[in-house]
């Protein structure tokens, strides 16, 4: 009699352990898949909240020193904005048409980086024109964005030539510098989410240190994109 007790003790232990083992792998199982979507969210919160910036380039383009840039930008696999003048359009349409076809975002600087004034309006506005007309023979794109020369602007003109303004938020004054650590520190200190930096690709030191900057904030997780992206995304 008290080894059939025994038996039955015995039995009934091991299906007890079978169930806590079966518990402990449901609750093994089920921890993992907790853990996994819990990664899988954090790493698509981290997509969406990468931090946009967008790096512009104004009065060129430049025969050399845009091709330079350019090579530098395919490199790294950068999207930039170009605000190029329509003389400098049609004195180097080739640095245009690869602009164009590397996928940067080209945009308007006026023919001969003219500033608006109240007296010359309509020259103003004739420029802008031409501008357009002469990236679009090149591109067979539309232009929509326009910085104007020195930020002067008439909103009549949004309306009028249907294009957007562009400004900037940070501008190391580049084109009155060739210290390239000075320029690179100037932008990386005071760059942040959505920034637009201002720089001219018609200046040697300015290649330089635009590429140092990208690399430096590319490490720093920011993500470059053209002007329209980080805009109207």
């Amino acid at each position: 009699m008290v080894d059939g007790m025994r038996r039955k003790s015995s039995i009934r232990l091991k299906k007890v352990i079978k169930i806590f083992a079966v518990l402990m792998a449901a609750i093994v199982l089920c921890g993992a898949a907790v853990m996994r979507d819990r990664l899988s969210a954090k790493a698509a919160g981290d997509m969406e909240d990468s931090r946009k910036i967008a790096i512009t380039f104004d009065d060129g383009p430049h025969p050399y020193y845009t091709e330079q840039l350019l090579d530098g930008l395919k490199e790294r696999g950068v999207k930039a904005t170009f605000f190029v003048t329509g003389m400098h359009a049609e004195q180097y349409p080739d640095v245009i048409r690869r602009m164009n076809d590397e996928g940067h975002l080209i945009g308007n600087h006026t023919y001969s980086h003219m500033q608006l004034s109240s007296s010359n309006s309509d020259v103003f506005k004739e420029e802008l024109i031409r501008t357009n007309d002469a990236i679009e023979q090149l591109t067979g794109q539309e232009v929509q964005y326009v910085r104007p020369p020195y930020g002067t602007w008439d909103k009549k003109f949004e309306k009028e030539l249907n294009m957007f303004p562009v400004l900037w938020t940070v501008d190391p004054l580049d084109w009155c510098s060739d210290n390239v650590a000075g320029i690179v520190q100037k932008v990386t200190s005071k760059v942040k989410e959505n920034s637009i930096i201002l720089m001219h690709d018609e200046y040697k030191s300015t290649v330089t240190a635009a590429l140092q900057v990208i690399d430096e904030l590319m490490e720093e997780g920011y993500e470059f994109v053209t002007v329209d992206e980080l805009l109207f995304d």
